[in-house]
């Protein structure tokens, strides 16, 4: 168990838990915690394994202080203030209609059938709400990572590691970005100890805004971090491609009329070729008789033109000219003009065609260089996103209604509004509560862990108390926001809202 430095004062609703519910244990002042199935035994002045509950005087605490959320009153508005010594607050600094309690730092409901630490009423836009705010042990979780690079880092499949355990897989490979999916029960519980605490690890980081070192299987390494561009075996990614190939031909083909008599964009997927593309012919340009390597899908478009790898246009090649498979002596002639461009524009050749109708690299002229820098200046910045994904099971549902399927037909109707850490969430159709939210969307440092292992992330259930109560809802928990402002705003830590999150509490948020 950790030593704590100082110990926090006691929180009076999880003060009250841990009498309603038995923590206290033996003479010498040991608390067992029971927010996890770990049930670590605290002595005074320390903290369980988490870090997350501390025992201070035979009291069972949160060592972080619950997070509210302030509405500004308009965009850009004033932050709140957070009063460090703000013990008699009596929450006016904090108008009740203007507050969110969100799930960072409230606790959980382990195990199960206690309701969740915070069951919140409040009226809003005239009708009466209820927030039930926890905080959820996921372990069927993981992270969804979108990273955006023409680079090829690993094949479809292939395990991703980090410090050397498998944590994840390649998936599919979207426009101009790589996806990873990391986590999930498997990597979490179903392999040995060390796989789920470095899947644990890795996926709490990525949560929280840190970056991560990862390593694929027959492919590269990356280091990933949300709202950040990705680094590829050392070197910084800065661009996403403005499309692929095919598509980058069509867009600017009109723009190299006149200025080249051909334009190969290399890609890894598919390869274009100017004057058989139907943008070129549409254009009304000579043939070039140009044929590059690969299988020929429709004119002008080519697919396998080489292998995946780091080079030009995700692929491995290093000296485009290698991909010309022949030059047609019909139709090309001495003095034709050829340019090769990747997808990024970051790498582009321009050559003329000798008297034996040879590429020979030549200074590009400025109009074909305005072209290419115009793909660069059309790619958006290279950037990692990481979704955070989890199913709200059995401990999340029974602290909110003693009868959890009619949450989970709410949730699913619409009815019931998800959040995490007052943040908008997806909510996957189909059976269950299967929710995914963008990490960069919540407040910082909004995650935890358990070292079942397990992944602890806020989340919120607002619905109106009518429909709370037919639910069959735990009533006699219900307190109003003004009460908690008061029992809570003086250690809570006060955030403004995310400017771009819809305000959690609005009716007309979808």
């Amino acid at each position: 168990m950790n030593e704590l430095n100082p110990v926090p004062a006691a929180d009076a609703a999880l003060a009250e838990r841990s009498r309603k519910f038995g923590a206290s244990e033996g003479n010498e002042g040991i608390v067992r915690c029971d927010a996890c199935p770990v049930l670590c035994r605290i002595r005074p002045g320390r903290s369980g394994a988490c870090s997350r509950y501390a025992n201070d005087n035979g009291l069972l605490v949160r060592t972080d202080p619950v997070v509210l959320l302030a509405e500004a009153v308009e965009v850009g508005g004033p932050v709140v203030p957070f009063a460090e010594n703000a013990e008699d607050w009596d929450g006016k600094i904090l108008p009740a209609n203007r507050a969110f309690v969100t799930g960072i730092g409230s606790g959980t409901t382990y195990p199960d059938y206690k309701p969740a630490p915070f069951i919140v009423s409040s009226q809003h836009e005239g009708v009466d709400t209820v927030t039930v705010v926890t905080e959820g042990i996921f372990s069927y979780c993981g992270v969804k990572v979108k990273i955006d690079t023409d680079r090829h880092l690993g094949p479809e499949t292939a395990a991703v590691r980090a410090n050397g355990e498998q944590i994840g897989h390649v998936t599919t490979a979207e426009y101009g970005s790589q996806m990873l999916s990391l986590g999930g029960v498997r990597h979490l519980t179903g392999g040995s100890k060390k796989e789920g605490n470095a899947t644990c690890e890795a996926m709490l980081k990525l949560s929280n805004g840190e970056a991560v070192e990862l390593t694929i299987d027959g492919g590269h390494g990356v280091i990933v971090q949300a709202g950040h561009a990705p680094i590829v075996d050392g070197k910084p990614e800065t661009r996403m491609r403005v499309g692929c190939g095919s598509a980058t031909i069509g867009i600017f083909a009109k723009q190299w009329q006149g200025h080249v008599d051909e334009v190969i964009v290399v890609d890894d997927h598919i390869t274009g070729v100017l004057t058989e593309h139907q943008a070129g012919r549409v254009l009304d340009m000579k043939p070039a008789g140009i044929r590059v390597r690969g299988r020929k899908s429709t004119p002008g478009r080519y697919f396998q033109v080489a292998q995946p790898g780091l080079g030009w246009g995700g692929t491995d090649i290093t000296e485009p000219l290698s991909i010309i498979q022949k030059i047609d002596a019909g139709l090309a002639w001495p003095g034709m003009r050829l340019l090769m461009t990747s997808t990024t524009g970051e790498d582009s050749l321009y050559c003329v065609l000798d008297e034996n109708l040879l590429p020979v690299e030549a200074e590009m002229p400025a109009a074909v260089r305005q072209v290419v820098e115009r793909i660069g200046e059309n790619c958006e910045p290279s950037l990692c996103t990481v979704t955070f994904m989890a199913g709200a099971g059995g401990s999340l549902r029974a602290g909110v209604t003693e009868n959890p399927v009619l949450l989970t037909r709410s949730v699913q109707s619409g009815t019931t509004r998800v959040t995490m850490g007052g943040a908008p969430v997806y909510v996957w159709p189909g059976g269950g509560i299967t929710v995914m939210v963008d990490v960069l969307r919540m407040p910082k440092n909004a995650f935890g862990y358990v070292p079942t292992p397990a992944i602890v992330a806020p989340i919120e259930f607002t619905l109106s108390r009518e429909l709370y109560l037919a639910s069959g809802g735990h009533a006699d928990e219900i307190v109003p926001m003004e009460e908690i402002l008061r029992a809570h705003g003086g250690q809570a830590r006060i955030e403004n809202a995310v400017a771009e999150n819809p305000w959690p509490l609005r009716r007309d948020v979808g």
